[in-house]
This record gives C-alpha cells, sequence and structure tokens, in this order.
C-alpha cells in the first residue's frame, strides 16, 4: 500500500505513533505495521468459481503474529465493492474501542476506495485469538488467526511442542454470501445454509471436486503439535475429531487452561481452542473431521462434515480409506455439555485468575428467536411473519451512524441508555406451547451504562420462542468467567450455590445450552463501547445483539482515549 493513499492526517497520526514507540514498548512491548487490500479474489470450491472477499488475495487471510503486549497497526484499503470493517476478536484493546471494529458500533464502515488506520492494542491475551470483518456476512471469506506467543523470555505452561498450525474451521457457500442476507432480510426468511464446512480453506474429499485440494497436515511420529483451532463458521457450532487420536486442551480464547484430554471438542463460532497433538499412532493417514452440534430443533443446518488428513512421515502404503473419526451425532448435546462444563483455567501461580465475588451489577437476559408480524403475513418467516431475533425483548436497531461516536460526541437521538436489567414479563422461559404473544420483540437501540471497574455478572437465558438452540454469546474488550450452567430456568437462589469461582474458565465467547442458562462474570475496568452479540451470523443480523457502555474512571488512565485523527464517515 502506497504511502501517497493516506490523508496527511493520517501520515501525522502514524508519526506520531512511530516516534512515541520507545516509550509505548516500555508498556506495551514492540510494534508492527502490515498493510492490507481488502480485494475480489476468484477462488474454485465444489466444482465452481467465484469471487470472493478477502485481505490480500488470500483465503483464510493472514495469519497474524505477536507476543504479549505488542501493539499492531494495520493499514487497510478497501478496493472491493462492498462496505467493510474489520474487528479483532477477543483482543480487549484497552481504552480503545476506535479499533475494535463493529459496523456502526465503534466505527462507521470503511467504504469501497476508501482506507482506515486500526491501531491494535493486546494486553493480557496469550495463546490464539483471530481476526474477522464485522459488517453484514463479509466474515465468511474476510478472518484469519491470531497468534499471541508469551512474552518474550517467557514460556508456555506446558510443554514446547514441536510445531505449531492453526486450524481455522469455516463456512463455504457456492452463493454471493451479500446477496444472500441481503435477500433473507428482504424477504424475512431464513438465509440460505452454506454449502460446505472447509477446513484451511478447503472442504475436504467428502465433498464433489474436492480430492486433490484437500488440506494435509504432515507429521512425524513421536514428535507434539500444538493445532491452533479457530471456528470461523457462520451459523454453526462444530465437533472436531482426529481418528484414533486423542487431543490436550490447553488453551480456549487467548487463555491457559488446566490439561484436558479428550478424543472430541465442542466449539462454537467465535471461539478459539489450543490443542496438543501427540502423533503416537502407526504412520498412515488419519482424517480430520468436523460437523455441526445443532441442537434445536427443526432449525435448519448444513448437515455436511469437513475433513483433512494427518499424514504421518515414513515408507508405507498409505490406506485407500483412512479411518475416519467416530463424531458425536448432530444433536447430541450431552456430548456437547460434557467436553464444555470439564474446561476450568490453569489458574496458577504465573497465570492467576481474578474472579469476582461480589457483585455490584446484576443483568437477566432472555436471549431469544422472535417473528415479527408482516402486511397479509406476506413475509417468508413462519406462518407470513418476518425473523427477528432478541435480549430481553429489545430487537436491537443499527443506527445510521456509529454508537462510540454518538457517546463521546454526545449526539442526542442515535440509542437510549434503558437496555433492561431483567427480561421486561417473567414468563417459563424454557417451558412448551409458549404463548404467540411473546414472540413479537420491540424494536429499538439500547444500551446498558457501567460504572467503571464495577463488578457485573450476566446470566444468558434461553428460551423456548419459536425455536431454542444453543447460542454463542459474545463480548467485545473484555473477557469473562463462565461460573455457572445448566438447563431449564435460572433460579437466583439456588443456582449460584453451584458456581466455581476457583477455576472457571475464561472466554470471550460462550455457548448459552439449549434450553438452559449460563452465568458469566468479570470486571468493568476497560471504559468503552462494547458490543455483546450472539455469534451464529443469522443471529446478529436478526437483532440479538446489544450494547455495554463503560465509563470512563476519574483519571486520564481510566478513560477512553481520543480518537485518532481520522475516522470513516458514515
Amino acid at each position: 500500500m502506497e504511502l501517497k493513499k493516506f490523508s496527511i492526517s493520517q501520515l501525522l497520526w502514524l508519526l506520531i505513533l512511530l516516534m512515541s514507540d520507545s516509550l509505548f514498548c516500555m508498556a506495551w512491548g514492540e510494534l508492527q505495521t502490515v498493510d492490507w487490500v481488502i480485494t475480489e479474489a476468484s477462488y474454485t470450491r465444489l466444482c465452481s468459481t467465484k469471487n470472493i472477499l478477502t485481505v490480500n488475495g488470500q483465503f483464510p487471510g493472514p495469519t497474524v503474529h505477536v507476543h504479549r503486549g505488542d501493539r499492531l497497526i494495520v493499514n487497510v484499503q478497501n478496493q472491493g465493492e462492498y462496505n467493510i470493517t474489520l474487528h479483532w476478536h477477543g483482543v480487549k484493546q484497552p481504552r480503545n474501542p476506535w479499533s475494535d471494529g463493529p459496523e456502526y458500533i465503534t466505527q462507521c464502515p470503511i467504504k469501497p476506495g476508501a482506507n482506515f488506520s486500526y491501531e491494535v492494542i493486546f494486553s493480557s491475551e496469550e495463546g490464539t485469538l483471530w481476526w474477522h470483518a464485522h459488517s453484514d456476512w463479509s466474515r465468511a471469506t474476510v478472518h484469519g488467526p491470531i497468534i499471541v506467543y508469551p512474552r518474550n523470555g517467557s514460556t508456555y505452561p506446558f510443554p514446547k511442542p514441536d510445531a505449531e498450525v492453526p486450524i481455522v474451521i469455516a463456512s463455504w457457500f457456492k452463493g454471493d454470501v451479500m446477496e444472500i442476507i441481503k435477500s433473507a432480510l428482504a424477504n424475512g426468511g431464513d438465509p440460505n445454509q452454506s454449502d460446505a464446512f472447509t477446513i484451511n480453506g478447503q472442504p475436504g474429499d467428502l465433498y464433489p471436486c474436492s480430492n486433490s485440494s484437500t488440506f494435509k497436515l504432515l507429521v512425524d511420529y513421536g514428535k507434539t503439535y500444538l493445532l491452533r483451532i479457530i471456528n470461523a463458521v457462520m451459523n454453526e457450532e462444530m465437533f472436531f475429531m482426529i481418528a484414533n487420536h486423542n487431543l490436550t486442551l490447553v488453551g480456549t480464547d487467548g487463555s491457559y487452561t488446566k490439561s484436558l484430554t479428550t478424543n472430541y471438542i465442542m466449539i462454537t463460532p467465535g471461539q478459539t481452542m489450543d490443542l496438543l497433538l501427540m502423533a503416537n499412532q502407526t504412520p498412515s493417514h488419519y482424517y480430520m473431521a468436523a460437523r455441526a452440534y445443532s441442537s434445536g430443533q427443526g432449525v435448519a443446518f448444513d448437515n455436511t462434515t469437513t475433513s483433512a488428513i494427518l499424514q504421518y512421515s515414513g515408507n508405507y502404503t498409505p490406506p485407500l480409506n483412512p479411518p475416519l473419526p467416530n463424531l458425536p451425532d448432530y444433536n447430541d448435546t450431552t456430548a456437547a455439555t460434557n467436553f464444555t462444563t470439564q474446561v476450568r483455567s490453569l489458574a496458577s501461580v504465573d497465570h492467576p485468575i481474578d474472579v469476582p465475588e461480589r457483585v455490584h451489577t446484576k443483568l437477566y437476559v432472555t436471549v431469544s428467536v422472535n417473528t415479527l408480524p408482516c402486511p397479509n403475513n406476506s413475509c417468508a418467516g413462519p406462518g407470513g411473519t418476518r425473523l427477528s431475533a432478541s435480549l430481553n425483548n429489545q430487537s436491537f436497531v443499527t443506527p445510521s451512524i456509529d454508537i462510540l461516536s454518538a457517546y463521546y460526541e454526545r449526539i442526542s437521538g442515535v440509542f437510549k441508555k434503558n437496555f433492561p436489567r431483567k427480561p421486561p414479563y417473567p414468563f417459563n422461559y424454557t417451558g412448551d406451547n409458549l404463548s404467540s404473544n411473546l414472540s413479537t420483540p420491540n424494536l429499538a437501540t439500547k444500551v446498558r451504562m457501567l460504572r467503571f471497574n464495577s463488578t457485573v455478572e450476566i446470566v444468558f437465558q434461553g428460551t423456548n420462542i419459536i425455536a431454542a438452540e444453543n447460542h454463542p454469546m459474545h463480548l467485545h474488550g473484555y473477557s469473562f468467567y463462565v461460573v455457572g450452567f445448566g438447563f431449564g430456568n435460572f433460579n437466583n437462589v439456588t443456582d449460584p450455590k453451584s458456581y466455581n469461582l476457583d477455576d472457571p474458565p475464561e472466554r470471550n465467547t460462550v455457548g448459552v445450552p439449549i434450553n438452559g442458562w449460563v452465568a458469566i462474570r468479570f470486571r468493568a475496568n476497560n471504559p468503552g463501547v462494547w458490543f455483546v452479540h450472539c455469534h451464529l451470523d443469522r443471529h446478529t443480523s436478526w437483532g440479538m445483539n446489544t450494547v455495554l457502555i463503560v465509563k470512563n474512571g476519574t483519571s486520564n488512565s481510566a478513560s477512553i482515549r481520543p480518537p485518532p485523527p481520522y475516522l470513516n464517515p458514515c
């Protein structure tokens, strides 16, 4: 990317960053700068060729390599045909919501022909994260890994692996993803499912026209490999296995866990997992595979299976039919729950945790799929309605200017500060045959204000409105501790007695179980405007979102940083 394509104010801002690099390195680590171009590129999958939106022509996109505490400047030039923003999923961005990325939440989009420079600030994260587009459905092909190594001079809290390999599980649509969601939002129906899943950009040889391009992981017998798993799938949670091999979980969402040996994982969209694989089987070829976990009865999903090959080095005759892993059934909630509930934070001296024991602010938030009425029942949703979604019966309406600028500049009329602390009216959230009048949400742009440094508990409560299913909820700007989990309706007297406050997993994305609840806690010590949403993209598109605004503290170091000199106009 040529510097002449940037404005004078952008160049001055970058110059200031570079001049102050020595000071920031003392606090934040090293500074890197990369140039990314959003561009269309031609890719052939499933016997057909189409143009997809990419970064630098790559699918998946470039891998970011940093150390804990580093900073990254990403200069983005949009040469594509659509508006774009980028989000650094799981990066807390202390005091810096300006570079967090969700469209119309913390920035206006980068329009075709425009550019923007993101400053990505790493703090306590360590492990695997990822980046992705955060505008419409462009993240289907615009995404890539972020590898956060320990600080220079530090080591992993487990034996150093012989090699590390990102494994990105994603969706592939034969059609244009932007047109797919545009059409669905126009007619009110469910968007088309993907046609395949991919592992590192390849569907695998269980799909047509895919045998020669299947991703192969080459391993040596006796060596250990760190697999950095990323679920970049658009609308499905995934089971993942490698035939005849165990996996040892050592990290999730940029934090370390106690070692957990398993033969499968269940990973939701937005989540990452660090897995140790020991190549200790008879040298041969073995399938690794992933397919959907879909808990919702009658909910359409992509029921195909993506695969790759684990290929040992050495002299042997490759099998004509490598063994396939025996993945759990697509609706095996027991398998999903058994894995998820075993995950624990490492909680060691070198990697301590800080779980709030006392809570200042409690939010009880229902998570629902809804419908909206259409004239003459003319829409493509159930019974001629329009599909919608909500949190506490508030279906989020995306504003026309970003909430961060409106908050910072005190522009009125963009959002309301009264997102409810609890459901507007109680009912049997997980009951059968719920009243039809519960299905219509309120359309609004509502946020919840939080006091700086307050401790927060959010209980996400699944509901059986329209269709119950597992919802992966993601909080920007924070990681949080998953202190409780259960099925049925949350009981605020008895259920907290079973909370794990000793070593709960630290996540940035958590699955709310079908017809169940999950409780999270965190300290609101990162001032800014932070998006909360379901990471099933069709639910985000329907309004299963809200925003937390964490107020400034009493000092500059506890306040939102000033905005960069150039912000894209809406």
